[in-house]
């Protein structure tokens, strides 16, 4: 494992500041990441919803070093977390953070935007991701503080990126490349992928669940998610690191994401050509196959009715 030329070189003292460091994360609900390749570590959350207990982390996180650089990926659910993460990170390598690339808009994927910013890193998101970070920023900010109980304005709104894309883009962390993908309108619009190359590796974000059920919603896009999934079948021998769940490859994927879309789709399709009323559609729906995935009798009503409610809208070219 690769540590920090700078903070533990010493031994001895500095050996305990960095193991206070690793400290004071897990005292913010972040444990230590997983060193899964060369060059890739990443956080594996638990499905919890966020509460105060949690510190908001139920998500995956991943940070990957380079020669020169480190690139992260997502930047978490606040200032706190964003902290933790990079007491973590300097406890593995003093290079700088460069790059944090925000794979979605979700609030946990953007609302430490600011403390990697403060720290020099350059913030990455899909152009179409920027409207919803900038205009619903303010109320990412306003749940984060009601959720965790801290005090009125002690979060920030994420700001806009300091650049975006919107087509593939490498980035050299120095010696080694990593590529950054556009691929559409996923769990929400402006989502990216991010493929390591040289270590086999896809951190593909929210595009993919594992061993929970995926959230449908008003944002979220449900052929143009299949369609997202549908890209990462050309990193066929990838490890995918998923926004929820273990990393594996992409077949564990298929069942808890892309076929459940697919039930979703062509269930609701024949229900609104039909003229099923919504209520007899959410009925009729045999969702029973991803029962056993953690969140289900919290979204599966949910995510019916949104199902409906997008392919309806289809329906009448609306």
């Amino acid at each position: 494992m690769l540590r920090s030329i700078n903070s533990c070189r010493w031994g001895g003292l500095l050996l305990a500041i960095c193991v206070a460091h690793s400290i004071t994360a897990a005292e913010l609900s972040l444990p230590p990441p997983q060193q899964l390749s060369a060059h890739v570590w990443a956080w594996i959350g638990p499905y919890d919803a966020p509460s105060k207990a949690n510190g908001g982390y139920r998500m995956n996180l991943a940070f990957v070093v380079g020669e020169e650089r480190i690139a992260v990926f997502d930047s978490g659910y606040g200032p706190a977390m964003a902290k933790a993460m990079l007491a973590h990170i300097r406890a593995i390598s003093d290079r700088p953070v460069a790059y944090v690339i925000n794979t979605n808009s979700q609030p946990h994927r953007i609302m430490g935007n600011p403390t990697f910013k403060a720290q020099g890193a350059t913030i990455i998101a899909a152009a179409d991701a920027v409207e919803r970070m900038v205009q619903e920023g303010a109320d990412f900010a306003a749940t984060i503080e009601r959720v965790l109980e801290l005090p009125v304005g002690s979060v920030p709104a994420p700001g806009k990126p300091d650049r975006t894309i919107q087509e593939l883009t490498p980035l050299d962390l120095g010696g080694l490349e990593i590529q950054v993908q556009p691929v559409g309108r996923a769990h929400t619009d402006g989502s990216l992928v991010v493929h390591v190359p040289s270590d086999k590796i896809v951190y593909a974000g929210d595009v993919l669940y594992g061993g929970r059920l995926l959230a449908l919603l008003p944002v979220s896009g449900l052929e143009t998610w299949m369609k997202a999934f549908d890209a990462l079948r050309a990193f066929d021998d990838a490890t995918m690191i998923p926004g929820h769940g273990q990393p594996a490859p992409l077949a564990a994927f298929e069942h808890p994401t892309y076929r459940y879309l697919a039930a979703l789709k062509t269930h609701m399709d024949a229900a609104a050509d039909a003229g099923d009323f919504m209520q007899d559609a959410i009925n009729s729906l045999d969702d029973s196959a991803w029962s056993e995935l953690v969140n289900y009798e919290d979204l599966a009503g949910r995510n019916a009715h949104e199902a409906y409610r997008k392919q309806e809208a289809a329906a009448f070219g609306m």
